[in-house]
């Protein structure tokens, strides 16, 4: 099966086809005539002894061998495009890349830390800290753009070839500015939220469930006034310039509440705890870099657990 004469131009023509929906626009995107991309096509169709696309009126789509072939495709093309600059960045200037997908809930807790910590072991390296939504995180980690992602434990059926490390449990925090009237007040009840706005997060991140059932466990199926919002600088933002009530991880206002800039109101936030870990590929082999920033990360969390 490994014999087989798949060379580089396979892979890049096919991802191209398969990412455009058009022979014609691969050619462009690669720099080559129509008529060498369709050859290329045909050479790693008979290689694989399968069709890959099949013609429509707007172009060409994936077969159902094409579509299980593309996923393994983009991961080598992204493997291979991590080791040269690895490479690059080894011969000038001694160091190399480490790619983390971060989610909100750990960029502003964990990761500080974990970078600080790496760089000094790793001065030469270059750590980049991507933030985005839990969907879009997991889609780059399954193409291989991405080396890990650290944040909440994601829905299960986005988990397929991939792994979940728990590393510690995190809970939802009602948040408020300094000097907000609620504050003077033990174990708020809930029903206040009516009278104000309420900033929640949007139906795409992963905390939403849980806002939702905390929320639900308080007779509040819905609020007479909010604000949904995936950006936490607005949300830090707006909550401390009005009397807004922000519901959010913990991990995203624990430094804000330790330095005073924000406060935690009294609120029973029951069992809104969600487990907070390392995601990575199964079938892939992390780089010494990857590797050392995942036991720093490890050795962090350690830290935030106790």
């Amino acid at each position: 099966m490994l014999d087989r004469p798949v060379k580089i131009r396979h892979l890049h023509c096919f991802a191209a086809v398969a990412r455009l929906g058009s022979v014609n626009r691969a050619a462009e995107s690669l720099a080559i005539t129509q008529p060498a991309a369709s050859k290329t096509l045909r050479e790693l169709e008979t290689i694989l002894e399968v069709p890959l696309f099949e013609r429509t009126r707007r172009g060409v789509k994936l077969t159902e061998q094409g579509t299980a072939f593309r996923r393994h495709a983009e991961a080598v093309l992204s493997a291979l495009r991590r080791g040269l600059e690895s490479v690059d960045a080894l011969r000038d200037a001694g160091g190399g890349f480490v790619t983390v997908g971060v989610l909100p809930t750990v960029a502003a807790r964990l990761m500080p830390e974990t970078v600080r910590r790496f760089m000094e072991l790793r001065p030469a390296q270059t750590v980049r800290v991507i933030s985005g939504t839990n969907p879009v995180l997991i889609e780059r980690l399954r193409h291989g753009e991405l080396d890990l992602v650290v944040g909440r434990l994601s829905n299960p059926e986005l988990l397929a070839g991939l792994n979940f490390e728990y590393l510690y449990s995190e809970r939802l925090s009602v948040v408020v500015r300094p000097g907000h009237p609620l504050l003077a007040q033990r174990g708020i009840d809930f029903a206040r939220l009516r009278d104000h706005v309420v900033i929640l997060p949007t139906p795409e991140m992963i905390i939403r469930p849980a806002v939702e059932r905390l929320l639900a466990q308080h007779g509040l199926e819905s609020l007479p006034r909010s604000v949904e919002s995936v950006d936490n600088a607005f949300g830090r933002s707006f909550t401390r310039a009005t009397d807004a009530i922000w519901i959010i991880s913990h991990g995203v206002v624990s430094t804000d509440i330790a330095e005073g800039a924000l406060a935690e109101l009294d609120a029973d936030t029951g069992d809104s705890h969600g487990p907070v870990g390392l995601t990575t590929r199964i079938e892939t082999v992390p780089t010494a870099a990857a590797q050392l920033l995942m036991d720093t990360v490890r050795a962090v969390a350690e830290s935030v657990r106790g």
